[in-house]
Parts: structure tokens; C-alpha cells; sequence
């Protein structure tokens, strides 16, 4: 402030004041107003596109002791996918989905207004690592946390930062910006484009990536998450941890005869998560929308007996629910798992005696 040499003490602390206020350590303008997407294709469409994860970034590697290759035999193990629609009013949210690419559901999420990825990530270590019995209880958790970032949280792999979750969508993000710039997916990048806008990410995921979509977000603030059939992870306790994901943006979904139920790995995972606070356990086929503002939600719907079945069934696809005429029974449901309003949620209700939560000592009274 070499200037206020120059001036009296009361003038200079005068400027100081007007305009201070002109200035901040983030640049932001003054009245910064919410960022707005809005689409300007002159050909306006569905745009679905692939590329692999080893041609988009040359630092990423394999690493066969824990199935993470990027083929396997002669079929493509590392391909990612993206969906968006210009011709729908976009929401300003980006999916990142965790299991293999699942085409009906991101056409129903491209419906929505959403742009959504799939990444290849490390998910196929789960008879390979954490063997031990019974299975100590940071163990998984630990490797889903190091296979989502790429940071040092687990003992049992080494997960470089290129082949985490993380990167590989940040990378393939940037990538669909310039091969598909009529999306707009640079919406979802931060200005220095080193990382995503989380706050405006959606972690989703059935079975083993509902799961690994759970954890991640209990460690990274997200905009929300799905969990289609999960979590899981029943003898472990990062459900427990300190959320940076406030417990209302997580969403539940699961068939009543998934072994998940049977086992009370999913009402552990769902209490644990805090989502009891948030509305009671809703039968969707007994309800509509919006199901009390719950966050948790079940069906029950005829699946012949068959828990496999139902595992899936929750999801878009062979294995879901459809009426006489071969429509789904739930999109009303699936809407609202990635569109209902996160402020908008229903009375808290108790914990459910009759749900195990603590499954090690359990084990023990075997």
C-alpha cells in the first residue's frame, strides 16, 4: 500500500474502504450469479458416445492381480460410455455410474435432463483382497475408498491416481468436451479444469458400485446418490463415519427379496447412512410418488421366488418389473431417485430393532 504514503491516514483508510469490496481471493465477480447450462446445438439430439481409458489418458495401467485390465481375452474391458440430450432442458447434473454401462437407464437419465458416464474402475477385487475371515472391518471400505481416488487409504492394492474413479471421469470429462461440444460437459469441470464440480455430481450404482458409490460419498460432498441393491459391506463401518454427503441426498432401492434384505446388510447400511431420518421404509407398489419424501424404497413385486432376480430387478433392464403391456412398472421411481428435490423429506423414524447392525458379534454367538 505504498500509495497511502502519498495520502492522510483517513482518506487512504476512505479508498480502502470503497473498494475493498471489488476485490476477493477468488476472483469471483461481486453479484456472481448461480452458473446456468443451456444448450446451443444448432442440431439439437441424443448424443451417446464411447472411448476407452487407455486411449484418453496414456498414464493409466493394469493391474491383473486384481482383475483391473483393460481386456480380457479378446473382449474390451476399459470402453466408457456418455450420454446426453440437447433436445431436454438440462438440469446441471452429471451421473457418474459404478457397474457396467447400462443403456436403458441413461436413456432415462438423458430424459431427465442429465449428463451421465460410466468409467472403468477397479471393482473386480472383491474375492481377490480382504480374504481374511472374518473380514476386518475397514478392509473393503478402505479398497473402494483407494479404487474410487486413487489416494493410499488401503494395505491390500496400490491404486495410482490415472486409474481411480476420480481421474478416469475427470479425464474422460474433459475428453467428451472436445469430441462432443455441444454437451457442455465442461459445465461439470472446475475453472483450473484439475478436478469435477462435485456439487453437482451424482454418484450411482447398483450392487458392488451402490456400494462403492456410498463410500465415496461419506468422503467427497456430492450433489446425491442412488443406490440401486445396496450398500452392502455388512462387517464393515465407514456407514458410521462422519458424512461429507449430508444424509438426505442418499437415495435407496431395493427388492425385499434381495439377500441384502435377508441378511440385513441393506437396513444396517441405510440406518447407519442416516437415511431413517428421512422417512419410513416405503413399498413403492403399495405408494405413489412422492412416497412420504422417504429415502427409502422397496418393492415386492412377483420375481418367482427368484433372490437373484431380484438382486437386479431394480434396475432398468431383463430383470425389472414390466405391466401386461411390456412397460416398466417403476420409472415413477427411478424419476425420483435422481430428481426429487433433496430439501423435500419425510418424518424421521426409529431405528429398527429387529435389524442387526453389529453382524461381527453376531457371528461370534454362531
Amino acid at each position: 500500500m505504498h500509495f497511502c504514503n502519498l495520502l492522510n491516514r483517513t482518506t487512504c483508510l476512505a479508498l480502502l474502504f470503497v473498494t475493498l469490496p471489488f476485490f476477493s481471493i477468488s476472483e469471483r465477480p461481486l453479484f456472481a450469479q448461480k452458473r446456468r447450462l443451456k444448450f446451443n446445438d444448432s442440431q439439437p439430439q441424443h448424443y451417446q458416445l464411447s472411448a476407452r481409458a487407455s486411449k484418453i489418458d496414456s498414464r493409466v495401467r493394469e493391474y491383473p492381480k486384481i482383475g483391473f485390465v483393460f481386456k480380457s481375452g479378446k473382449k474390451i474391458q476399459d470402453l466408457e460410455h456418455a450420454s446426453v440430450d440437447t433436445r431436454v432442458k438440462p438440469r446441471g447434473k452429471l451421473v457418474i455410474w459404478l457397474m457396467r454401462h447400462n443403456e436403458k437407464l441413461f436413456d432415462r437419465l438423458s430424459s431427465y435432463g442429465m449428463h451421465s458416464i460410466q468409467v472403468h474402475y477397479a471393482n473386480r477385487w472383491f474375492t481377490k483382497v480382504c480374504l481374511e475371515k472374518p473380514v476386518g472391518e475397514s478392509c473393503r471400505g478402505n479398497v473402494r475408498l483407494e479404487a474410487a481416488t486413487g489416494e493410499d487409504f488401503s494395505d491390500q492394492v496400490a491404486i495410482a491416481k490415472p486409474d481411480s474413479m476420480r481421474e478416469r471421469a475427470l479425464q474422460f470429462v474433459k475428453w467428451l468436451h472436445k469430441e462432443n461440444p455441444q454437451g457442455k460437459w465442461n459445465y461439470f469441470l472446475t475453472k483450473d479444469g484439475k478436478d469435477l464440480r462435485w456439487d453437482d455430481v451424482i454418484m450411482a450404482g447398483s450392487s458392488h458400485g451402490s456400494t462403492t458409490s456410498a463410500r465415496f460419498a461419506v468422503y467427497q460432498k456430492v450433489s446425491r446418490v442412488v443406490m440401486l441393491c445396496g450398500p452392502r459391506d455388512q462387517l464393515q463401518t465407514w456407514q458410521s463415519l462422519p458424512s461429507a454427503t449430508p444424509s438426505n441426498r442418499y437415495f435407496g432401492f431395493s427388492h425385499v427379496l434381495d439377500d441384502g434384505w435377508r441378511g440385513d446388510h441393506y437396513c444396517r447400511s441405510w440406518e447407519l447412512l442416516g437415511l431413517n431420518k428421512h422417512g419410513p421404509i416405503v413399498n413403492v407398489d403399495k405408494s405413489k410418488p412422492p412416497y412420504k419424501n422417504t429415502r427409502r424404497l422397496v418393492t415386492n413385486f412377483d420375481v418367482g421366488n427368484n433372490r437373484r432376480r431380484a438382486h437386479s430387478s431394480v434396475v432398468p433392464g431383463g430383470s425389472a418389473g414390466k405391466d401386461k403391456r411390456g412397460k416398466f412398472i417403476h420409472e415413477a421411481v427411478w424419476r425420483y431417485l435422481f430428481t426429487h428435490p433433496i430439501k423435500r423429506t419425510g418424518k424421521p423414524t426409529p431405528h429398527d430393532p429387529n435389524c442387526t447392525k453389529d453382524h461381527r458379534k453376531a457371528l461370534k454367538k454362531r
